[in-house]
């Protein structure tokens, strides 16, 4: 904890602030010294207690995201509050879990949109990777009559989902385009040069675009 102390920088924080999160740590050197400790559950289990968002971020660099049980997960997504925290224990510990499909369906409809969150994110994920047996219409249904007035963080992951159904799935596509052009969301959203949009149409017509390009 002391040495993740003596790594906060005053900018990171302000930087990190702005996109709702709470440290102050560059996630370079968070990555360096992770690299250096390897891995070490135990000790990843103590920095997550400590409720720190620094010492959580290094928890889950350092964990072994397969020895967490369900109710385990269950417990950490409610307090994985933060931007940064939320999204590296959905990439780097659930998707890697032997539960991840269990939660991925129970998240998906809690009523906690942080959690709900979690769900899309791991429902997302198997889209693009392993569609078989989800009802994609049946999502796209959700999508249509929720992502519109859900939260921040559940709409975002909702529009991935979508954007994801859009652009791996032809059949589908011209459906997914038409829900994200009624509902709007994220079309105004700010993008830098070169990066692709989140709105959506956009999101599907260049990623499409690039991919038969290519």
């Amino acid at each position: 904890m002391a040495e993740l102390a003596g790594l906060e920088d005053p900018k990171a924080r302000a930087v990190n602030e702005r996109h709702g999160d709470d440290h102050g740590v560059n996630l370079g050197a968070l990555r360096a010294l992770a690299k250096r400790l390897r891995t070490q559950q135990d000790l990843a289990c103590r920095l997550w207690e400590t409720e720190d968002s620094a010492a959580r971020l290094l928890a889950l660099l350092i964990c072994r995201p397969k020895a967490f049980g369900r109710d385990e997960l269950d417990v950490m997504v409610c307090e994985a509050r933060t931007p940064k925290v939320h999204d590296w224990f959905v990439n780097y510990v659930v998707k890697k879990n032997p539960h991840a499909e269990e939660v991925r369906a129970a998240w998906s409809a809690d009523p906690d949109p942080v959690v709900a969150s979690a769900g899309w994110a791991l429902t997302a994920d198997r889209v693009t990777k392993e569609p078989g047996g989800l009802d994609l219409e049946g999502l796209l249904d959700v999508i249509e009559a929720e992502m519109k007035d859900a939260p921040e963080r559940l709409q975002w992951a909702m529009n991935t989902c979508l954007a994801r159904i859009g652009i791996e799935h032809a059949a589908l596509r011209t459906r997914a385009i038409g829900i994200g052009e009624r509902l709007e969301v994220l079309k105004d959203y700010p993008t830098p040069a070169g990066c692709t949009s989140p709105y959506a149409p956009v999101w599907i017509g260049e990623t499409v675009r690039r991919q038969q390009a290519g």
